[in-house]
């Protein structure tokens, strides 16, 4: 009677894995599938790039006009930020970072049911499952919503030079750039977490045969 609880044991130890495994696994799958990787992190750097540089852009503008109109020795009447616009604005750059960020991570996660069966096939758990595509997704996101914020604050800060001419460089408020980043790294990373999630944990409780008929 010991034997098979015995036997029972060691594959349930085999099937917990530790979470450095996950890690390793979910590393070796973004470089074997590398062109879709790469297509899914530029999705998400195209994403984070624009709404950091409307962020950013909406920010830089009204300080940079005034400090030029102070300059010239005019006088600034009434508010130069257009509070309505910049919400407008960054709601629709967040659908559009939602949209995009979403659509290529459900694309990523569904395209792989029948590895998800073949790896319940030699008993892994859901939870395993659950956690290594949610690792993947947030190594994609991070290292997507970095490049992106860097490209946006580079268009941010040549849009107002175009605009504004080489002096609008000295006037651009530096000061704030750390928070907006902090900001679009964590609704980046949110994002592309929350995307990958749905469609991870459906394939993780679907059936292994079941999930090896999918076609994508």
């Amino acid at each position: 009677m010991n034997l098979p609880v015995q036997a029972v044991g060691r594959v349930q130890r085999q099937t917990q894995l530790p979470l450095s495994k996950a890690v390793e696994i979910a590393l070796k799958s973004m470089r074997v599938r590398l062109g879709r990787s790469i297509l899914t992190l530029i999705t998400i750097v195209m994403a984070m790039a624009f709404l950091t540089q409307v962020w950013l852009g909406n920010r830089f503008g009204p300080v940079i006009h005034a400090a030029l109109l102070a300059r010239a020795h005019l006088t600034v009447h009434g508010p130069v930020a257009d509070d309505g616009r910049l919400v407008w604005l960054l709601s629709l750059s967040l659908l559009v970072c939602l949209v995009g960020i979403s659509n290529a991570m459900l694309m990523s996660v569904m395209e792989r049911f029948r590895e998800i069966g073949t790896m319940k096939c030699l008993g892994a758990l859901d939870s395993f499952i659950l956690k290594l595509f949610l690792l993947e997704s947030i190594f994609l996101g991070v290292a997507g919503t970095v490049c992106g914020i860097v490209l946006g604050v580079a268009l941010a800060a040549g849009m107002m030079v175009v605009r504004y001419s080489t002096a609008a460089w000295s006037l651009i408020p530096w000061g704030g750039v750390p928070w907006v980043c902090l900001a679009a790294l964590g609704i980046g990373t949110a994002i592309t977490a929350a995307a990958a999630m749905y469609p991870a944990w459906k394939a993780a409780r679907m059936e292994p045969i079941a999930a090896m008929r999918v076609e994508v």
